[in-house]
């Protein structure tokens, strides 16, 4: 058991928040614990083991198949607004202070040795904590942003139900209907788990993180000075079973021509081009980092399927004929191709 004595103010500054950083790390876990991955998450699976084994730029997030049970909270940070970017996180990560590092690896010494898989992150930090953000970016765009759209939507909708609930009845109400592993008997949260730990709470924010990848799975953050996070299985994870988003490869024999012509990452930006949009508003809904989005549109306006216009203080993106026929004739042959089975 993991219990969590909370004081009356931290109680009353429940906040809810996602974080697609924490739901990324999640997922690596679940990989790590099941040999064969349960429903919902198999065909994921599949193309994340793929993606592990072949793509030499995602090899640093194998860390997280080797730091123990527990881990430093900078590997995996607590999300600093309510529903950040992957980008953000990453850059969070990135930044992460040296005192942050020092005072959170010195639970992580024995025999006076800094276990191993730690060391590069005291001894060279800035380099260690950048390879690291970019192996998780590439990752993500390759694993997870595919199917980001529809997880984000599930999470939205998870965030909502449980602030009406924080709203209408209290924080008291929230925490004892979270999940059917989690107990709460004022003053003590306990997640119910096969190790043991107490902790205390006192004048903080308990902040609560649902995740698409939990199975069930719940944590605590416990190394920040003023937040304690805790994370739990969100409602929704059935939208993994039903495959990424249209436009782009779920799997090795998927075949998807305009990601064959143009790219995957250039496929997915062409069809969310159908209605105009600006590079927040595709960064989001494709779940690729805002520098991976003009990456894309600098090369789609380059060959003259993309339009680029202002309106107002906004700059909108749009096809060009040229970008409709590509998405007409052979984008949307292909994806309806792809999900027929």
């Amino acid at each position: 058991m993991i219990r969590i004595e909370l004081d009356e103010p931290t109680l009353a500054r429940t906040r809810i928040a996602i974080s697609p950083l924490a739901d990324l790390v999640c997922g690596l876990f679940l990989l790590h614990r099941h040999a064969e991955v349960p429903w919902p998450y198999q065909q994921w699976a599949v193309n994340a083991r793929r993606i592990l084994r072949t793509d030499p730029a995602v090899r640093p997030v194998s860390l997280y198949f080797e730091v123990p049970a527990s881990m430093p909270d900078f590997l995996d940070p607590i999300p600093l607004t309510s529903a950040p970017t992957i980008a953000d996180q990453l850059e969070q990560l990135r930044g992460t202070p040296p005192e942050v590092v020092e005072e959170q690896l010195a639970q992580f010494y024995v025999g006076g040795e800094l276990l191993e898989v730690f060391r590069p992150f005291r001894d060279d930090r800035v380099n260690a904590l950048n390879r690291l953000a970019d192996g998780l970016a590439a990752y993500w765009d390759a694993a997870i942003a595919p199917y980001w759209p529809a997880m984000r939507s599930a999470l939205d909708e998870e965030v909502l139900l449980r602030a009406r609930a924080l709203a209408a009845d209290g924080p008291d109400a929230l925490l004892a209907r979270l999940h059917d592993r989690i107990l709460w008997e004022p003053p003590v949260l306990t997640l119910v788990k096969s190790i043991e730990h107490s902790f205390e709470a006192f004048d903080k924010r308990l902040l609560l993180v649902p995740l698409i990848f939990s199975r069930g799975a719940l944590s605590c953050s416990t190394d920040h000075p003023d937040v304690m996070m805790v994370t739990y299985q969100s409602r929704g994870a059935a939208v993994l079973a039903e495959g990424p988003a249209p436009g782009v490869a779920g799997t090795p024999e998927a075949t998807d021509r305009l990601a064959v012509l143009v790219g995957r990452g250039r496929a997915a930006v062409l069809r969310a081009l159908v209605v105009p949009a600006t590079t927040t508003a595709l960064s989001r809904s494709l779940g690729l980092a805002p520098s991976t989005v003009s990456e894309h549109l600098a090369a789609l306006l380059a060959a003259g399927v993309v339009q680029r216009r202002r309106a107002g203080r906004r700059v909108l993106y749009a096809l060009e004929p040229a970008g409709t026929a590509l998405v007409t004739l052979i984008g949307e042959d292909s994806a309806r191709t792809e999900f027929v089975s």
